[in-house]
């Protein structure tokens, strides 16, 4: 019943959660995408292309990388050696198609965004 409530802001922060859940849970072992260093504690999904600038790519697997707080948060996504990494981690061609997906409009509908909740959880679980 509380569900009939959500706003689209609330379902998108939702699946943001989940999602970035199953980034971290994914990169837990590599490291930051940007430094290299190993994580301990507390790290962050970070976004190659930020959300602000391009919302199209903000559930996209290939744009969000396990980082450390201190290069996303501190050194403002340290996007010249996340680039560097980026491209050794998921190689030229999905780099090149990451790329390509810019711009596309993408609007997710709320049984969409519910659908992707429910994706995520899976795929953490089946990690």
């Amino acid at each position: 019943m509380r569900e009939a409530l959500y706003t689209y802001s609330t379902w998108l922060k939702k699946l943001q959660v989940v999602f970035n859940k199953y980034i971290r849970e994914r990169d837990k072992a590599k490291g930051c995408i940007s430094c290299g260093r190993s994580f301990s504690g507390k790290y962050d999904a970070g976004h190659f292309y930020s959300v602000g600038s391009h919302p199209e790519l903000r559930f996209d697997e290939d744009n969000v990388h396990g980082q450390c707080v201190y290069c996303n948060q501190h050194k403002h996504g340290s996007i010249a050696e996340y680039s560097e990494g980026l491209e050794a981690r998921i190689g030229v061609d999905r780099l090149k198609a990451l790329r390509g997906r810019r711009g596309q409009n993408l609007k997710l509908s709320i049984p969409e965004i519910k659908e992707e909740i429910e994706h995520y959880k899976q795929k953490t679980k089946e990690l």
